[in-house]
C-alpha cells in the first residue's frame, strides 16, 4: 500500500472544494466556517492574505488519489485574530534572544468557534495529519505548532502525539430546560426556566428596547438584500473603529458570503421610525442538517449606528435566542470571554487547543504553566457554575 503523502498549498483555492466539503461532512463537529467557501472567502478578500501576517499552507493528506485529511494551516508573523492569547510566550522567546514568530497555526482566522479542524476520514488518518504537521514544523523550523478550538477528536489525535493542551472558557446557551430533550415551547418559557431576578432583568431589558421605539426584523440567507448587507457592514466596521481597530473582515468577504454560503447566515436590523439603527449578523450550521432546520446558531457580528439602552442585548443575545426556540435551533454558541452573557442564561463551556513547541526548555516551562492555569480554569469553571442563572432544582 502506497504511503501518505502531505502536501501543502498556498491558497484554499487550490484545494477542490466538492473534496474539502466532503471531508467536513464527515466530521462529528463541523461548523460552516470550516466550508471550504468560507476560508476561501478571507483568501480572496484580502482579510486572511500575507500582507496581513496570514500565510496560508493548507495541508492535505493524500493516498494515491485518496483525500485522507486535510486542514487549514497557516504561517502567523504575530498572534492578532486567534483569541488563544500567547503573548507572554513570545515575550518570554524574545527576552531570552529567541524567535518565537514564525509559528503555525492550525485555525479558522478572527473566528473563535469550536468544531473539527482535523478533516480526516478516519482515526488513523487524523493522527497521520498531525504527525505530519509536527514533522513539517520541525523541517521549516517553526518554532511552534498550535491547533484552536479543536472538536474532542482533533485533541486526542493531539495529545496522542504528545502536544500540550490548553483550555478557555466560552458561553453556550442550550435549548434543552433541564433534563428535557425538547426544546422550550417559546421565549416565556425559556424565561420561566430562570431565577426570578435574572427573569424581571431580562424582562426590563426588552422593555427598554420596546419603549425607545425600536422595532426587530430578520432575513435570513438569499433574502438579505444588497441594501441591509451594506447597512450591516456599515455598523460593523464603525464597532472596530471605535475600539481604535480597522475591522478584520473587508466588505467583499461578505460580499463573497452573501453569493457562495448564504444559507448560513441571519441578519437581525433594528428600526426606529422605520431607519436602520443596528445590526447583528449570526451564523447557521448548514452541515448535516436540513436547510430550514439548523442545529446550532453562532453570535458573530454587532454594529449600531445609534445608541439606545441595552440595544445591544436584545439585538445579540435576546432576538437570536428568540429566533432559535421558534425554529427549533439546539444550541447558539456566544463566542469568546464575557461573563454578563451568563445573565443572558448563556452556560460557561470549556474549549480546547493543543501547542506544540520545538525548544525542549520553553516546551517545559509552557507546560507546567498550563498545569498551574489548567487548575485556575478549574476553579472558574466552579465558581461560575456556583452563579447559574437558572431557578434551583425543586
Amino acid at each position: 500500500m502506497a504511503q501518505p503523502v502531505l502536501r501543502l498549498h498556498a491558497a484554499p483555492g487550490e484545494i477542490d472544494a466538492e473534496a474539502w466539503n466532503a471531508l467536513l461532512a464527515m466530521q462529528a463537529a463541523p461548523s460552516p466556517f470550516m466550508r471550504h467557501e468560507y476560508l476561501d472567502a478571507l483568501h480572496r478578500s484580502g482579510s486572511a492574505t500575507p500582507e496581513h501576517g496570514w500565510t496560508p499552507q493548507f495541508a492535505t493528506l493524500w493516498r494515491g488519489k485518496t483525500l485522507l485529511a486535510a486542514c487549514p494551516l497557516y504561517i502567523k508573523d504575530h498572534s492578532y485574530g486567534e483569541y488563544v492569547f500567547d503573548w507572554a510566550w513570545a515575550n518570554a522567546y524574545e527576552q531570552h534572544g529567541l524567535a518565537y514568530y514564525p509559528k503555525a497555526l492550525v485555525a479558522v482566522p478572527f473566528t473563535p468557534v469550536p468544531g473539527t479542524r482535523l478533516l480526516a476520514r478516519d482515526a488513523d488518518s487524523r493522527a497521520l495529519l498531525v504527525q505530519g504537521l509536527v514533522q513539517f514544523c520541525k523541517e521549516a523550523e517553526l518554532s511552534s505548532l498550535h491547533l484552536l478550538f479543536g472538536a474532542d477528536e482533533d485533541i486526542a489525535a493531539c495529545a496522542d502525539h504528545g502536544l500540550m493542551l490548553r483550555n478557555t472558557v466560552q458561553f453556550h446557551w442550550s435549548n434543552q430546560p433541564g433534563d428535557s430533550t425538547a426544546g422550550y415551547a417559546d421565549f416565556d418559557a425559556f424565561l420561566a426556566s430562570l431565577s426570578h431576578d435574572k427573569r424581571k432583568k431580562i424582562r426590563q431589558e426588552r422593555r427598554k428596547v420596546a419603549d425607545a421605539g425600536v422595532r426587530f426584523r430578520w432575513s435570513r440567507g438569499s433574502d438579505i438584500s444588497p441594501a441591509d448587507w451594506d447597512f450591516f457592514y456599515r455598523c460593523y466596521a464603525r464597532t472596530y473603529r471605535e475600539h481604535g481597530n480597522a475591522p478584520y473582515l473587508s466588505r467583499d468577504f461578505f460580499q463573497r458570503m452573501a453569493d457562495t454560503l448564504p444559507e448560513a447566515w441571519l441578519l437581525f436590523i433594528a428600526e426606529r421610525d422605520g431607519k436602520p439603527i443596528a445590526s447583528s449578523l449570526i451564523a447557521l450550521s448548514v452541515d448535516g442538517a436540513a436547510a430550514d432546520a439548523p442545529r446550532v446558531a453562532y453570535g458573530r457580528y454587532w454594529g449600531a449606528l445609534e445608541r439606545v439602552d441595552c440595544l445591544h442585548f436584545d439585538a445579540c443575545y435576546y432576538q437570536p435566542l428568540a429566533w432559535c426556540i421558534d425554529h427549533g435551533v439546539q444550541r447558539f454558541e456566544g463566542g469568546a470571554q464575557g461573563e454578563h452573557k451568563m445573565a443572558r442564561a448563556l452556560m460557561p463551556v470549556k474549549t480546547t487547543s493543543a501547542h506544540w513547541l520545538a525548544h525542549p526548555a520553553f516546551a517545559d516551562a509552557v507546560e507546567r504553566f498550563l498545569e498551574r492555569e489548567g487548575e485556575g480554569i478549574e476553579n472558574y469553571m466552579q465558581h461560575l457554575d456556583e452563579r447559574s442563572p437558572f431557578k434551583s432544582p425543586g
